[in-house]
């Protein structure tokens, strides 16, 4: 099987496409997708750090990482949750607010650039399919052969 013929393949390459795309433009702004992508994601009444991972598929080394460079970057800020001493709320400041909204923009303008270069039914079938892959390699279970 060669490699380009592979379905992950597609996918993979599309992504890297769509990303290499969105870091070009964020750059522009003086942030990456990944931060992009995590200021979407923070709530006006802030949003907790676990809640960030779990909507962005981001792992928590990373989250970390991404959050301490926001911070940095004056995007965000974090506080203990009152109600709950073991969790951290991350709030948006002024510039981040800007940035969202940036972002936002950004992720609108691309996918209205996509939808009208798609029909209707390119667009349906191509979520069909992906919702499906995403089903499957949910619940793919590799045979692991016991060595010897």
């Amino acid at each position: 099987m060669s490699q380009d013929n592979t379905i992950d393949y597609f996918l993979k390459t599309s992504w890297q496409n769509v990303a290499n795309k969105y870091n070009v433009i964020a750059s522009q702004y003086g942030f990456t997708q990944a931060a992009g992508y995590i200021l979407i994601n923070i709530h006006k009444d802030g949003t907790s750090v676990s809640q960030i991972a779990n909507s962005t598929g981001v792992k928590t080394t990373s989250l970390s990482r991404v959050l301490s460079n926001l911070e940095s970057l004056g995007f965000i800020y974090r506080e203990v949750n009152a109600s709950d001493k073991r969790s951290v709320k991350v709030y948006l400041t002024a510039l981040g607010k800007e940035k969202r909204k940036i972002a936002k923009d950004v992720v609108r303008e691309f996918n209205e650039h996509l939808e009208s270069h798609l029909t209707e039914k390119e667009k349906a079938q191509l979520i069909k399919s992906l919702q499906r892959i995403n089903e499957l390699a949910a619940t793919y279970a590799p045979k692991v052969e016991e060595a010897i």
